[in-house]
């Protein structure tokens, strides 16, 4: 297992509020690591990258279709995306060289997943990441 991904492991899933976690490559606009069972298709890659060029209103007003569901989109901003599915939901946290996606799911706490994921996204970007 690479750091990359025992990092995702330990910081995010470790929480048992981070369902499944990823780490996109902005430039190449593909994965780079992913927590096991975590398959996060070109086109979905794609998606996640335009809620990010979209100014933010239009992401809100748009939601987000991500893993076959459709998201309503609750936060969007330059670095974070939040999105919901009735009791599920995925976060985005845009660093200096990644994408950083989590997922939840019923019985976990969104509110966790989100602190873990955007303290994890800001730890990257003081890395330089």
């Amino acid at each position: 297992m690479s750091h990359l991904q025992n990092l995702l492991i330990d910081t995010l899933l470790g929480t048992k509020h981070v369902d499944r976690a990823a780490l996109i490559k902005l430039q190449e606009r593909s994965l780079c690591v992913a927590s096991p069972g975590f398959n996060v298709m070109p086109g979905d890659v794609q998606t996640l990258l335009n809620g990010f060029a979209k100014n933010p209103l239009q992401a809100r007003r748009e939601g987000l279709y991500f893993k076959e569901k459709d998201y309503k989109c609750v936060r969007a901003d330059d670095y974070s995306l939040y999105a919901k599915n009735e009791n599920t939901g995925v976060v985005v946290v845009k660093t200096n060289l990644y994408l950083l996606v989590t997922t939840y799911t019923e019985g976990m706490y969104p509110s966790i997943c989100v602190e873990a994921t955007e303290k994890l996204g800001e730890y990257l970007r003081k890395k330089g990441s």
